[in-house]
């Protein structure tokens, strides 16, 4: 019989070649067991899932069951006490006030009172007034606010103005007029500060956010 002999080399390079496939199936069977791990299950289930029962029509427990896991379907009465001994939800938190600003300009001429028809400013006043409706709330606080052009009794007398005619066209919307208060602050609350300088009408645009009508929703449920 003829011998065969085998180099050295082919040896290793096999049994290092069975080495990397052992680690290799070590490794998937280690996937394998964890994809196979579930979560403790309460109560034995078929393949469709559905809970298991014997004959005499009880539900099977696993190990894991324990009666707070109680469902309605294996074990009604015991489920309604876990239910009735868990603590009631948090109550929803309060709404915050709805506080928003509209821009003077946006509903008056410069130096007016009066609403402008139509428009971006009054179309933005109506969607707010529609979304409130249907909300309880205490009070509507309607506040005109002026810039610092002119004595401070006329901007006090024209912000009072504009806060009655936003007050008028909230009621006119169907707003219950006993709940809406409205003043003016005239320009004592200014939002630009002394950041505003010069003449004219630069002077004009740069106190514009100055010129205001805040309505505040308050005591809102």
């Amino acid at each position: 019989m003829k011998k065969i002999s085998i180099p050295n080399t082919l040896i290793v390079m096999i049994f290092v070649s069975v080495l990397f496939s052992g680690a290799a199936l070590a490794q998937m069977s280690l996937v394998d067991q964890d994809l196979s791990v579930k979560k403790p299950e309460a109560y034995g289930v078929d393949d469709r899932g559905v809970v298991t029962r014997n004959t005499t029509g009880l539900c099977w427990h696993t190990g894991y069951w324990t009666p707070a896991m109680a469902i309605p379907e294996c074990e009604p009465d015991l489920a309604k006490k876990v239910e009735a001994a868990a603590p009631p939800p948090p109550p929803p938190p309060a709404p915050a006030p709805k506080k928003v600003s509209f821009s003077a300009d946006a509903l008056f001429d410069f130096d007016s009172a009066k609403l402008k028809p139509g428009g971006h400013g009054i179309q933005t006043l109506n969607e707010f007034v529609d979304g409130i409706k249907g909300l309880h709330y205490d009070r509507i606080t309607v506040v005109g606010h002026a810039d610092r052009i002119g004595s401070d009794s006329y901007n006090h007398k024209l912000s009072h103005r504009r806060a009655d005619a936003v007050k008028a066209h909230l009621i006119s919307r169907g707003i219950d007029p006993n709940k809406i208060v409205a003043s003016g602050k005239g320009e004592t609350e200014p939002v630009t500060g002394d950041t505003c300088h010069g003449h004219g009408q630069a002077l004009k645009d740069c106190l514009a956010p100055d010129r205001r009508v805040d309505i505040d929703v308050e005591g809102m449920k």
